[in-house]
């Protein structure tokens, strides 16, 4: 049995029963287990299947695991804070109205806000509403609704609500996914229909995202490319996906 062969007859049986030990296909076949864990790289590679400890599932039998507040603060943070500086740039003028989502490239845009800018601010994070609650000239709303463990944003029917009846100059949102094909994505659909109602809101929209997220898609999508205005990004985005962006008139801000 050639390579390719053996390949395909572990996709289908993964595919048939859910899950293939390297233990089992190394027998059922006769080939070494460290064939297998190579006929197993080469699968997942192309996509058809997902690789656990000890052997392999269909690709989409497991759920991505969205990361924990601290988690996603330590990952990136040079460039987040790079983004953020960047982002300043984008602010209204004097008197203006923002949104800030939850997230911990927003939250460092909220901590460098300037303090000679009168501006009203709305988000859905406590941590972001406490940080500039001092703030001597932004004033800040806090929007309520269920906080979720996760990522410590309100989400929920009150949340979306509260934004439905907004219209801000700028929404600054996160995302955990971007691409130019499916769009703006994120885990969970509670956090995706905040989002959505956080880019309806905004007169104009900015997508405040590291590089490492752009290229991929997680599994709720809540916007399209098109809607945004602007994505601030750091330098280890592609120049294909650069000019992709440009190309639907977004403003492409490298940090």
């Amino acid at each position: 049995m050639y390579a390719q062969e053996r390949q395909q007859a572990m996709a289908g049986m993964i595919a048939r029963d859910r899950r293939l030990s390297v233990s089992t296909a190394a027998e059922c076949f006769g080939v070494t287990t460290e064939t297998v864990r190579r006929d197993l790289a080469i699968l997942e590679q192309q996509g058809l299947i997902q690789r656990v400890h000890g052997g392999a599932v269909p690709a989409d039998a497991l759920t991505p695991v969205e990361l924990a507040v601290s988690e996603r603060d330590r990952a990136a943070g040079p460039e987040k804070d790079r983004i953020a500086k960047a982002a300043l740039d984008l602010l209204p003028d004097d008197g203006g109205v923002i949104l800030l989502d939850a997230g911990t490239t927003t939250r460092r845009l909220a901590a460098i806000l300037p303090p000679d800018r009168r501006l009203t601010l709305f988000t859905n994070a406590p941590s972001i509403a406490l940080l500039v609650a001092g703030h001597p000239s932004v004033e800040v709303h806090l929007i309520g609704g269920r906080v979720r463990f996760t990522t410590h944003a309100a989400v929920g029917p009150t949340t979306v609500a509260a934004l439905n009846n907004l219209r801000v100059d700028v929404s600054f949102i996160g995302t955990n996914g971007l691409t130019v094909q499916h769009g703006l994505t994120t885990p969970d659909a509670d956090e995706a229909a905040v989002k959505a109602a956080m880019i309806a809101a905004g007169h104009r929209v900015v997508a405040l995202t590291d590089s490492r997220k752009i290229g991929q898609d997680t599994l709720v999508r809540f916007g399209m490319c098109e809607q945004l205005d602007a994505l601030v990004t750091d330098d280890g985005i592609g120049a294909e996906d650069v000019a992709a962006l440009q190309s639907l008139d977004i403003d492409v801000v490298i940090a």
